[in-house]
């Protein structure tokens, strides 16, 4: 059975312009998620390899690692929400949504607006740590080793943050179209 604010797929009319381009951009950043995941894989399986059968590993590893977990987190985030896998805990949910279903609708609508705020906190304190991190070059890693840059990864958090922040709205608009189960 899917959660009480997933979406419908097969929704009749579809959707308004405005959700259907969020939603896309949703998914391609949730594919980029898994296509870096499969590439993480992959750059750790040679480490390993090289690692142990040539005494070789490669250089930057456990720094693409950290970088690559964080811009996961970010690119995949707004599609676990849009497809009602985000964490919450929904243990009253049920109850109310039985007893008083007007109220169950209000505490997930406040719910969805203190996950778009929270995630415009993120957008707006990430801005000047991006700008930071493009215009310093900052870096991680050892000079003489190997060397990153971290812009990327700040740029994934800010954007993962406001498709993050507007499939919060978009969930209170759908819940409120009557596009949501129920």
């Amino acid at each position: 059975m899917l959660p009480a604010d997933a979406v419908d797929p097969g929704g009749e009319g579809g959707s308004p312009l405005p959700l259907r381009l969020l939603d896309g951009a949703t998914q391609g950043m949730n594919v980029a998620g898994t296509v870096l995941i499969l590439c993480l894989m992959l750059l750790i399986g040679a480490d390993v390899t090289g690692r142990n059968l040539f005494n070789s590993p490669i250089n930057g590893v456990p720094e693409l690692v950290t970088l690559s977990i964080v811009a996961i987190v970010f690119l995949q985030a707004p599609q676990a929400l849009r497809s009602g896998r985000f964490p919450r805990s929904d243990a009253l949910q049920p109850i109310f949504e039985r007893l008083a279903p007007r109220c169950a609708k209000l505490l997930l609508d406040i719910f969805d607006l203190a996950g778009a705020i929270v995630t415009g906190v993120i957008v707006f304190a990430t801005w000047p740590i991006l700008k930071k991190a493009f215009e310093r070059g900052e870096f991680i890693g050892a000079l003489g080793d190997f060397t990153a840059p971290v812009w990327p990864v700040k740029l994934i958090v800010l954007t993962g943050s406001l498709v993050l922040a507007l499939q919060f709205i978009a969930s209170i608009v759908r819940r409120h179209s009557g596009e949501l189960i129920t």
